[in-house]
This record gives C-alpha cells, structure tokens and sequence, in this order.
C-alpha cells in the first residue's frame, strides 16, 4: 500500500529524517507524560500537604480527585489543539502544548503547603492541573500523528509504537527522579521539601524538548493538504459530519480508549497504590520495583507495535483484552500474597467482623462537614489499614477478630488518631502485622512478574493504537477525530479510575473491590472492538469515501 507521503506528492523521509521525529516526538511525550504522573506518583505527599484533613482516605481521595480533575479537562484540550492541529499544523501545536504543560508543573513546585497559605494552595493546585489537562489533551494526538505521517505504512505501527513506550517512558522517569532524589536527599528532607525538586525539574524537561521539536518540519501530508486548500473549514464540525465517523469515534472512545486506559491505569497507578496502601510495603522498594517493571516493560510496546504491522491493530487490542478479563483480579490477588502474606493469613485465621447501625462510610463526609456514624468510623480506619471485614446489621456496635470481642474505647469514636492506634493494637494481638513490609528477594521478583504481566496486557491493547487512530480517520480532520474519543476516554474512564477505584474500596471494605471498574469497563470494550475496529481501517476509510 502507498503511503500518506507517496499519495499526497510529497518527497518520502529519509530514515535520518524519520529517526530525527520520532526521537523529538517521543521525547517530548516522555517529558510531558513525566509531568503530568509526577503528580500522582507523589500522591502521598501531596495529599498531606495540600489537602490536609488528618483523614488519610480522605486525603488520598482528594489527590485522585484533582489528578481527576487534570484528565476531565483533556477533552477540552483536545477540541482546541486538535482544532488549531488540523488548521495550523501539527509541528507548532504540540510546540505550545508541551510548553504548557511544562509551566504547569514547574509551578507545583512552587506552590505553598495548605498549612502557609490556607485554601488558596489547593485552589492553586486545582488550576495548575486544569492546564496541565488542556496541554495533554493536544499533546498526544500532535505526537502520534506526525509521526504516523512519516512512517510508512508497512513500518506504521512499530514506528508509532515508540509514542505509546513514551507515555509508559514518563512514568518511569517520574520513577527514576524520585529514586535519585531519595538517594541524595535525607528522608524526611524530601518529605518537607525534596519533593518539590521533580516538579522544578520540569524546567529543564522542557527547554531540552523545545530544542528537540523546534528541529522538526511540518508533517508532509499537512502541508500537501495546505498547498491543495484542502484542509477543514471546522474540523471540529465535520469530525461529526463526514461520512462514518460517527461510528469510529464511538469504537475510538469505548472499543479502543475505554480497554487500553483503564488497563494502564490499573497495571501502573493501581498498582502502585495498591502495593503502597493496604500492603503497606516500604515506599522506596515500592518505587524499585516499578521503575524495573516499567522500564522492562516499556519494551512490550514496540514488539506489540511491530507485531500489529503483521496481523493487523485488532488482534493485539481483542486478545488483550480478553487476556486482562481472566487475569486482572488473580494478578492482584498475587500481589497481595507476595506483598503482605502475614495479612492475608491474619484476615484468614482472625477474620474481622463489625455489626451496627447505619454502618456504612462516607470518605467525603469531613469534606462536606457531614457527620458520619460511629460504626462509619470504625470501618474508615479498618479500611486505611487494609483490613478486609464482614459487616452485619445490628443495633449495637461492636468489633470482633476471630470471634473474640474488641472492646471500643469511646475515645476511639472521638479522636481519629486514637482510634486508627487502638484497632491497630488490638488487631495486631490478634496477629495483624501493621509494621513496613519487606519482602524477600523472592517474593520480589514474583511481584516484578505480576507487573510484567500487567504491562504486557497494557501493551498489547495499546502499543498499535497510535497507527489504528492515525488510520482510522481522513487527514483533514485526523488531529480534532483521534483527540476527542481518545480523550474523553482517558480523560474520564482511565482518568477517573483511581478515584473511582479508592471510592469504591471505601465504601466496600473490600481493597480488591475496586478492580470491578476496570473489569466492567473493558467487558463492553471488548465488544465494542470485536464489532467495530476494522481489520485494514485504511480500506474502510476508503470505502467511506
């Protein structure tokens, strides 16, 4: 098959050329990724710091909120700089998106805690977020398409494949700063302030991705299109009015978006929050382990990539997802056995059972100056403890383990720092092991294979998705078709997951329960895809026409 370049007129990049974009391509996407997940890779600091309640849960639950907040803005990026993409171009879009995205995050660093400057820090917080949202929602598209308008179609997916290791790539160097940062800076320094120093860091990020991106030409298919006139009038509109596309922008957003950003998350985000929360591990090992695991699995992409350019984009994106559905709930089952086998045993030997009324918690009650119940407030501390319980409805509280009888100090229904000590005590008597954990090298290497796994599922429901998008939509009206599905469907249903997630832990007691989100969201995804994602997306594009 012709590629873009060959059909438009244009003269084909050589492999120097084509190497130079997706070095700068790739790079600033690493940056801009790094960004945005230092924020949530940080979540335990920043909770503390900015949202400080003395409610961990609750603290926890307002970081997830305004990284939330950060992704439900993406869409609105994506209608702007997929707007200006389509008529502008695609080389000084995502120079201004990554420019953004860079003042932005530089500016955390700056911010002062909650405890300086009162309400304005995380108002602050919440608007530096909103327009690191914007800046990613035209980020990725610009990346993507320009370099699918280089490669030729037989390389496409692997060559687009170094996009989608870039995204996983800024994860693991927010990692990798982080590390470096705790080896050279005193613990309890970079809890006060070390931790500021990956934010400023952003500085230097973007001057380096500036000069990479500021090398580049306009992508040639652009301007061929430029040259003929035959670029949209509103490619916003006519993303809603040319023929099919319809239906490609809801296989894009559930078949495609829904299944790869909710596994991302999940293998990454959860991940981490899972092993750092109800498992209680030591948080450097923690970060050890997912540098190695994401930096291996970066890999996963390219070879997947490479491997759509043989089968096709579908494949990959169906077996993966079917393969998360059997594997997502026993491969967080291992974590738990690996990570902390002294609790899973302890919940099995001394289950935990608590009876009351209107025994239910409400994370957001302090929030919303909302009382919440007493047996509301024994099951908030089991809860951030990671401690599994059996709830019965009864007229009066009482806490048990193993069938023995917790007796509950009132002042444990007064002061939350005397409550979260006294459960800890009294279920650490009954063998609950609340201390850091430290697995052995063993068991450590077992959870580096669970997240290989993960990662694996993520890759192969992501790593062609750069050339499926890219081929799924005409030229004129790529940048505005592939951002807003890809956005609106990373922005809310991968965005919105580890705040759904913990929401759904919270109210459950179940710290496994929050894995039916994802489960739910790719079932329907793995229908919308086996129905809708074409076999050859070029051929039915054609046909369309």
């Amino acid at each position: 098959m012709t590629s873009e370049v060959a059909a438009a007129g244009q003269r084909e990049p050589t492999q120097k050329e084509i190497r130079l974009v997706i070095a700068a391509s790739s790079a600033g996407t690493i940056f801009e990724w790094y960004d945005f997940f230092i924020y949530g890779t940080l979540f335990y600091i920043i909770g503390p710091t900015f949202f400080p309640s003395g409610n961990p849960t609750l603290e926890v639950l307002m970081v997830w909120a305004t990284f939330a907040i950060g992704f439900g803005f993406r869409p609105v990026g994506a209608i702007l700089f997929g707007f200006l993409g389509d008529k502008l171009g695609r080389k000084y879009t995502f120079l201004v998106t990554v420019t953004l995205m860079g003042i932005a995050t530089a500016g955390v660093g700056f911010i002062p805690s909650a405890a300086t400057i009162g309400l304005a820090a995380p108002l602050i917080v919440i608007f530096l977020r909103i327009l690191q949202g914007l800046a990613l929602g035209g980020e990725y598209g610009g990346a993507a398409i320009y370099v699918a308008e280089h490669a030729p179609t037989e390389k496409r997916g692997y060559y687009t494949s170094y996009i989608q290791a870039s995204v996983a790539g800024g994860f693991v160097l927010s990692i990798g700063v982080i590390l470096a940062c705790r080896f050279l800076i005193p613990e309890q320094a970079f809890n006060d302030w070390g931790w500021r120093l990956p934010f400023l860091l952003s500085i230097i990020l973007l001057a380096i991705s500036l000069w990479m991106r500021l090398k580049l030409n306009e992508s040639p298919v652009f301007q061929a299109m430029k040259a003929a006139g035959e670029t949209a009038g509103n490619p916003f509109v006519e993303s809603f009015t040319y023929p099919g596309n319809k239906k490609r922008i809801f296989v894009a957003l559930f078949g495609i978006t829904g299944v790869l950003t909710t596994i991302w998350y999940t293998a990454f985000f959860s991940g981490m929050s899972f092993l750092r929360g109800p498992m209680n591990m030591e948080a450097r090992t923690v970060e050890i382990i997912l540098f190695v695991s994401g930096l291996i699995a970066m890999s996963f992409y390219l070879v997947v990539g490479k491997w759509s350019d043989r089968v096709g984009r579908k494949k990959p994106i169906v077996i993966g997802a079917l393969l998360s559905l059997l594997l997502l709930f026993p491969a967080f089952w291992g974590l738990g056995q690996l990570a902390n086998p002294g609790l899973t045993e302890a919940a099995e030997a001394n289950p935990v059972r608590i009876e009351g009324y209107a025994c239910s918690t409400d994370p957001f009650s302090e929030l919303f100056s909302r009382e919440q119940s007493d047996c509301g407030k024994i099951l908030e501390t089991l809860i951030s403890a990671g401690v599994s319980y059996t709830l019965i409805d009864a007229s009066e509280l009482r806490l048990s383990a193993g069938g023995e009888p917790i007796a509950i100090d009132p002042a444990w229904l007064e002061d939350g720092n005397a409550r979260s000590t006294g459960i800890r005590d009294s279920l650490t008597a009954h063998g609950y092991d609340f201390a850091k954990q430290q697995p052995g090298i063993v068991s450590i290497l077992g959870i580096v294979a669970i997240l290989l796994v993960l990662g694996a599922l993520s890759a192969m429901t992501y790593g062609s998705v750069a050339a499926l998008l890219s081929e799924m939509f005409p030229a004129k009206i790529r940048y505005s078709s592939m951002s807003i599905p890809y956005h609106i469907g990373a922005g809310y249903l991968g965005g919105f997951l580890p705040l759904i997630a913990g929401y759904i832990v919270a109210r459950s007691g179940d710290i496994y329960a929050g894995l039916w989100y994802t489960w739910v969201v790719v079932a329907f995804g793995v229908i919308v895809a086996w129905w809708g994602i074409p076999n050859d997306p070029e051929a039915a594009l054609d046909e369309a026409r």
